[in-house]
């Protein structure tokens, strides 16, 4: 016996009270080692920086290795868009991908559950996100 087909909108109509903010996640990839992904990432930076400032990016940032330490190259980026095929040509301008040094993929994300906390203390001016 098969699974039965559950859609976006099954999800949805069981999820109504939950936050159901629509992202979209790109993964990025190494195409050819680390040497052209370091070569590019000054201008990836710049490129990120810009989304965010936009109001664009959600998140972003590497994906270390299972040792919690190395990083192969690998990233996610967590977007505003208006469709996938828009996602897809915000992930297209990043210079990352644009030079070839990285390859991604782009996939529908809505966000229902979680939440973070934000602490400012004024004496020292501190910030914490937890």
């Amino acid at each position: 016996m098969s699974d039965p087909k559950i859609t976006k909108h099954d999800i949805m109509a069981k999820t109504q009270q939950m936050l159901q903010k629509h992202l979209y996640v790109i993964n990025t990839f190494p195409t050819n080692g680390l040497g052209p992904v370091m070569e590019n990432l000054g201008e990836h930076l710049e490129f990120q920086i810009r989304i965010e400032q936009e109001g664009i990016m959600f998140a972003a940032g590497p994906l270390w290795a299972d040792n919690e330490e190395d990083w192969n190259g690998e990233g996610m980026v967590l977007i505003r868009a208006d469709s996938l095929q828009h996602a897809r040509e915000i992930a297209e301008s990043d210079p990352m991908h644009a030079s070839g040094a990285r390859s991604f993929t782009v996939r529908p994300w809505m966000i229902n559950e979680g939440g973070f906390t934000v602490k400012v203390t004024f004496s020292d001016g501190g910030r914490e996100i937890g």
